[in-house]
């Protein structure tokens, strides 16, 4: 895939999620993954948001006092269950949305710690900024990017975390190389995504709904595997959330996605010292 054949995956991305952003003026117009129907959640109304979460693996405890608005009932899964953070650290979000992830992160790693969430689309940064200042969080920061090339320095970052977006990346290689320069050594990867069990049928692979519905882009096992090793990591671990195929069914109703993909947990670690507590 060439530079341009890239731009043309990031803009289907992009202008599905601005969308998101744009026309989802309270949770009652909320979709999942850049459509009403598709994928990353439901477009559950405001009440079952919470619920939404909760079956994703979030606990009561990590969605108390997050901002209105922040949860948008996206993911497919929780990444703070591997991150296991601690006060202080410094944390990222490829990703981030309106923020739910980073504000959860935030309450764990506290006053000494920072959150920074990175987003292509304006609109999605827009609607984080305006959740952190209602909410007055005061150690986040968001910040406009692409997750393959971080606006990020090299080596100051204690853990990475992601929800279901490394899948949307037309270069998921160069992801995992630039997060492998943004972490301290012994710093750690924590992303819940979707991963293909099987070979994408060519009507799968070429439904830009379901690219920027977080299927069609869904990378293997071995695939992933494969590059974080090349990007340096170790202690890769990746493993299939086989209850996920539930909540994929309903993502494209009808086109059996859930025989193709599933969720997973995926984590790795940087070589070298602990990171600091």
């Amino acid at each position: 895939m060439g530079s341009t054949d890239f731009d043309n995956v990031r803009n289907v991305v992009r202008d599905s999620y601005a969308e998101i952003a744009k026309n989802a003026t309270d949770a009652e117009e909320m979709g999942g993954c850049a459509t009403s129907s598709d994928c990353c959640g439901t477009g559950a109304a405001e009440e079952s948001l919470g619920a939404v979460a909760k079956a994703l693996g979030y606990s009561d405890q990590e969605l108390e006092g997050i901002p209105e608005g922040a949860n948008l009932g996206l993911g497919c899964g929780n990444p703070n269950l591997l991150a296991s953070l601690k006060p202080g650290e410094v944390v990222i979000d490829l990703g981030s949305g309106a923020g739910f992830d980073c504000f959860i992160a935030a309450n764990k790693v506290g006053d000494k710690g920072r959150v920074i969430g990175v987003d292509m689309t304006p609109e999605m940064l827009s609607r984080a900024r305006k959740n952190a200042a209602d909410g007055k969080f005061t150690n986040v920061d968001f910040r406009l990017g692409e997750i393959e090339y971080l606006p990020v320095a090299d080596g100051t970052v204690d853990v990475i975390m992601s929800n279901c977006v490394i899948n949307l990346s037309p270069d998921k290689g160069q992801v995992f190389k630039d997060c492998f320069r943004v972490l301290v050594p012994g710093g750690r990867l924590s992303v819940s995504d979707v991963v293909a069990t099987a070979d994408l049928p060519k009507e799968i692979l070429e439904d830009k709904k379901l690219l920027s519905g977080c299927i069609s882009g869904a990378a293997s096992i071995r695939e992933l595997e494969t590059w974080l090793r090349d990007a340096g990591f170790e202690q890769i671990e990746i493993k299939p959330w086989d209850e996920s195929r539930e909540f994929i069914a309903d993502w494209a109703p009808g086109r059996k996605v859930e025989d193709f993909v599933t969720s997973a947990f995926i984590s790795a670690r940087k070589p070298g010292a602990q990171s600091c507590c």
